[in-house]
């Protein structure tokens, strides 16, 4: 059962496509035909046919996208990405990110309308970049490939992390000497 905020309402389609606005916009999800959303006083409820395994797994895949919508379109999502490494770089501008990550030439890498980019850069601190957006999905998705641009190397550290992400660090060459 979800519970619906105050500003959200949400309409199921007779194609059994859901779905719910919200104070921060809108979003849609195609649900299986096997799976029944109710909604009775501010309440949903997603309800399967029988108790096969395939149909509790489609139960909890929908009950869990249709609770991200919500939240997306009350809270929306935010993930805030670390650049760590001498003289990387990222600035943003119109919702295109330029990177400069240590390779030979600049990353330009263009973020959908949908989510809104920002990159900050204070002297003495690593770049931080911003993605907001009320699809959980796409924002960490859009994650998920700047941080596909440089990969943190397990030996320095150096590369593109979420915020607050610890890395497993090796020892290096000399460690296994005596």
């Amino acid at each position: 059962m979800i519970e619906l905020p105050e500003k959200v309402s949400v309409a199921v389609d007779t194609n059994n496509i859901v779905t719910v606005k919200g104070p921060k916009g809108t979003l849609s999800q195609q649900i299986d035909v096997d799976i029944k959303v109710v909604l009775e006083d501010n309440n949903l409820t997603v309800e399967r046919p029988t108790e096969q395994k395939r149909h509790k797994a489609l139960h909890g895949l929908y009950r869990a996208l249709i609770s991200n919508m919500v939240v997306g379109v009350t809270q929306g999502y935010k993930i805030d990405l670390e650049i760590v490494g001498v003289g990387y770089k990222a600035a943003a501008n119109n919702n295109v990110l330029e990177f400069s990550l240590g390779y030979s030439h600049t990353i330009f890498f263009a973020v959908p309308k949908e989510v809104v980019v920002s990159a900050v850069t204070e002297k003495g601190k690593n770049p931080i970049v911003t993605l907001e957006g009320i699809d959980k999905q796409l924002v960490g998705q859009i994650a998920a490939k700047i941080k596909s641009l440089r990969p943190v190397e397990p030996y320095k550290g150096k590369g593109v992390r979420v915020l607050g992400e610890t890395v497993r660090r090796k020892a290096g060459k000399t460690a296994s000497k005596k």
